[in-house]
């Protein structure tokens, strides 16, 4: 038996990806749950352990949403929806009697890029995550940036339009109330154009990201554009973040940056249109090296040593 593995947990919106990752960077086990049948967060670790009950791990690393890793607290996650206030570094150490950290899970994720992805020869980037929500893992001169009270890269609650679509955080026109995952599909309902009536997308009953990606590459005009709004925003807000970040790179992780090329070229090309004169040809749009591989596993295990 291995003993020298750490336990990596990825939470996220939709599902909890977790797994023992051992010294090489390499996941000996995988295993998920749905986050909606999780309601209690207390009883997690109890979740976990009936599927790695097998093994033996030395330390915890914890990725999640609005997390505060010096309370070792998730606070008020918008699309967890635990409550205020979650302890969960105190339920996993009480638990399993093992050290446990917690980041915020696109810090997670830019650890795993950082140590084992695109991010290698990078001091200074953001991971942008684009899953459930969207997030902003921001490394400075090979740190990660927390912020003073832990919670900084909160990127997907930049206000884009005040009047905007309303955001599970309580306020309006959140960015990632337009690029995420749950933004692309509020967009079908949301977005006007000559071609939606013509849409296969609007009969659709649970249509999910990759339907629109799907329908984009057989023809539909009104997928196109639903994907053309979102990089359009998302390289918009990428080029003011970089004003006052300065990175030598952004990197899309996440569901919808899997889908490659086209994803990415849209953004790049909106956000150097974007960039102020100062910045241009200096900053460069990025997809993840590990969309193959669970960077958010890899980073929460790597940030437990970190």
């Amino acid at each position: 038996m291995q003993t020298d593995l750490t336990l990596g947990i990825d939470i996220g919106g939709t599902n909890i990806a977790f797994g023992l990752v051992n010294q090489e960077g390499e996941i000996v086990f995988e295993g998920n749950l749905s986050t909606a049948e999780v309601r209690n967060p207390s009883l997690l670790p109890e979740l976990i352990e009936e599927q790695t009950q097998n093994y033996t791990f030395r330390e915890i690393g914890i990725g999640a949403p609005s997390s505060n890793t010096f309370s070792g607290m998730i606070e008020n996650a918008p699309n967890l929806r635990w409550g205020v206030n979650i302890p969960i570094v105190e339920y996993f150490e009480n638990y399993f009697k093992v050290p446990t950290k917690l980041t915020n899970d696109a810090n997670a994720a830019a650890v795993g890029e950082k140590l084992f992805g695109a991010a290698k020869d990078f001091s200074e980037f953001v991971v942008i995550t684009l899953g459930t929500g969207l997030g902003a893992g921001i490394f400075i001169n090979n740190e990660i940036f927390n912020g003073k009270f832990g919670t900084a890269g909160e990127f997907g609650h930049v206000m884009v339009d005040k009047d905007g679509r309303p955001c599970g955080c309580g306020r309006k026109g959140c960015l990632e109330t337009y690029c995420s995952a749950t933004g692309m599909l509020r967009s079908i309902d949301l977005l006007t154009s000559p071609h939606k009536a013509n849409s296969p997308l609007v009969e659709l009953e649970n249509p999910n990201p990759l339907d629109i990606f799907n329908a984009a590459q057989q023809g539909d005009q009104f997928a196109e554009y639903i994907i053309d709004f979102t990089a359009e925003k998302l390289g918009y807000w990428l080029a003011n973040f970089a004003c006052f970040s300065n990175p030598e790179a952004f990197i899309l992780f996440g569901g919808i940056a899997k889908n490659g090329e086209y994803f990415r070229q849209k953004v790049d090309h909106y956000t150097q249109a974007n960039l102020l004169n100062l910045y241009q040809g200096k900053v460069q749009v990025l997809s993840s090296e590990l969309h193959h591989r669970n960077a958010a596993i890899l980073g929460a295990a790597a940030y437990a040593k970190y």
